[in-house]
């Protein structure tokens, strides 16, 4: 293999175990072309000896070349982010720069992108349709987009000048002397992570004006050539509308806003706020439990490490101050015998899915605790795949209340023979806020896979490459099982805390860096450290017993 000093005429390519001689500055992208007839979905990256080169970038030795598409997580993400400058771009030129203080991608609504603004202009419905149309138009001029590193001293006055003061803020706790600028038709950004070569790329998209901001529609991973029915999920939306707001409350509404409190000593004061804050909202949902009357389930879903078992304890505590008696009921303790559970196309038990649960017997049960009867509750054994008895009676009283957490919590057919007003459902998830810089946010599932990540290691002395591996897996089950029905809730809660991703640094970053390039979750785990970067860590000394991070880092003073 030629060393980048050794420049040839033309060089070797291997590219699905065929070796072909390209001239010496032609793209990946040009090459991509080649092969594009192999693939079912649009090519948007190429892999060059094992590490991830953008199609823009020019051949420059002999190498092994394979590629990534849409329908692959990076080349969605991808396109995310290239749709998103295009955007950024349409508004600039339709607005007018001299307008806009801010425009933020604050949160992901299904397959909507929510972007806030700040400036002098209102949003309505002929601004919305005219920056759409502004950004067809980029996408039919097929518009190049440029990588270039730049110093940093000179990226801060860009970006200053263009009143990007997240990204100049961000910038000082970088430790390289320069970064890498986007540059699409004279508009520059900074963005973490790949870009597609030209706004051709991006086919579908949809802009609907949304609130006082806009939102983005763009493909799923599963449909990238198409655009699925945008889904408005009013409460969800809510949810992270007030998250956000608090973020901004406390001052805290990127990450260098973070590093900033943690180089001033102010953590502990933001511990200590943002615990608060959320102990409020559960006595709230208390309250709202006991206002209603005659709630005797309380019914807990949310996807996976969004702390639900921390959160029912301290939901616990809380219906106690009310003078109720909460009992815990696991839903994992009504699974079918492990012969009757059943199988994926590959063969492997289907845990997740509603037929996995035996419902009927969960049911028999709850109404015979409803109308007051002494009944003896199951212990399921994981070794045996059984279900046990061990002399786990239970008889309701008037103050009793039974907080009941399992996936499909929020699912009727779960609890099927309950009234309806025997029933509060609650749905937990850890709903991050906060943005890495107002172009760049942080996806929620990257706070909840940090966090099982650390969580498996310390309980289960799981690898990381085992949590990512895994974790494809877990998204579908959460998606078929969790999220259709988060709507219904009587309650949602979120339970992410804007500092933690401060503390899982000190604990994720060792696990991530296990991972050897060429092993299939390579890629993921370079994301995931560059993303850590960013971040200041700090110690769990601050965190109280209670908190639910310490679900996950370990520490708690409840049984989790």
């Amino acid at each position: 293999m030629q060393h980048n000093s050794e420049r040839k005429n033309s060089y070797m390519v291997t590219v699905n175990g065929k070796t072909r001689e390209y001239p010496a500055g032609i793209t990946f992208g040009e090459i991509a072309g080649v092969y594009q007839k192999d693939y079912p979905h649009q090519i948007a990256l190429a892999v060059r000896n094992g590490k991830i080169r953008e199609l823009f970038k020019k051949i420059d030795r002999d190498c092994t070349v394979e590629f990534l598409t849409l329908a692959d997580d990076t080349g969605h993400k991808t396109y995310n982010r290239t749709a998103t400058i295009i955007l950024m771009k349409a508004i600039n030129e339709v607005v007018g720069a001299d307008k806009i203080d801010k425009i933020k991608v604050e949160f992901a609504i299904g397959n909507g992108y929510y972007c806030s603004k700040k400036g002098d202009f209102e949003v309505t419905d002929e601004l919305v349709e005219n920056i759409k149309a502004k950004m067809q138009e980029y996408v039919d001029k097929d518009l190049c987009i440029i990588k270039k590193p730049m110093p940093l001293e000179d990226a801060n006055d860009l970006f200053a000048k263009q009143k990007m003061m997240d990204k100049v803020s961000l910038f000082k706790y970088r430790g390289s002397s320069s970064v890498n600028v986007y540059n699409l038709d004279g508009y520059y950004d900074y963005y973490y992570g790949f870009m597609l070569p030209s706004t051709g790329y991006v086919k579908c998209f949809d802009l609907k004006k949304w609130g006082d901001g806009f939102m983005l529609i763009l493909p799923t991973k599963e449909h990238p050539e198409s655009l699925d029915p945008f889904q408005p999920l009013p409460k969800l939306f809510n949810s992270m509308e007030i998250a956000s707001d608090w973020g901004e409350k406390l001052g805290v509404d990127t990450v260098s806003d973070l590093n900033d409190q943690i180089r001033q000593g102010k953590f502990n004061e933001l511990v200590l706020v943002q615990e608060a804050l959320q102990e409020r909202r559960i006595s709230e949902i208390a309250s709202d439990i006991v206002s209603r009357g005659g709630v005797k389930f309380v019914m807990i879903a949310g996807p996976s490490s969004s702390g639900k078992t921390t959160f029912s304890h301290r939901l616990s505590v809380q219906l106690r101050t009310h003078g109720l008696t909460p009992h815990p009921i696991a839903v994992d303790d009504y699974f079918v015998d492990r012969e009757l559970t059943p199988r994926q196309p590959n063969g492997d038990y289907d845990f997740e899915c509603l037929e996995a649960i035996d419902t009927q017997k969960f049911n028999d049960d709850m109404c015979a605790l409803l109308n007051g009867e002494r009944i003896e509750l199951p212990t399921f054994n994981f070794l045996t795949g059984k279900r046990e008895y061990k002399g786990n009676f239970k008889q309701l009283g008037p103050d009793d209340i039974l907080v009941i957490e399992g996936i499909h919590g929020l699912n009727d057919k779960m609890s099927y023979a309950l009234p309806a007003e025997s029933k509060y459902k609650i749905y937990i998830s850890a709903l991050t806020t906060l943005n890495i810089d107002e172009h760049n946010r942080i996806p929620t599932t990257d706070g909840r896979l940090l966090r099982r990540m650390v969580r498996d290691a310390r309980t289960r002395g799981a690898s990381a490459k085992r949590t990512i591996q895994m974790w494809p897996s877990v998204r579908k089950g959460e998606t078929e099982n969790i999220f259709p029905f988060q709507e219904s809730a009587d309650a949602m809660f979120n339970s992410a805390m804007i500092y933690e991703l401060a503390v899982l640094k000190q604990f994720a970053e060792p696990l991530l860096y296990n991972i050897q390039k060429g092993e299939p979750e390579y890629f993921e785990a370079v994301r995931l450290l560059k993303f850590l970067s960013y971040f200041l860590g700090v110690s769990t000394e601050e965190l109280p017993k209670n908190s639910i991070v310490r679900e996950f880092v370990g520490g708690s003073c409840f049984d989790v």
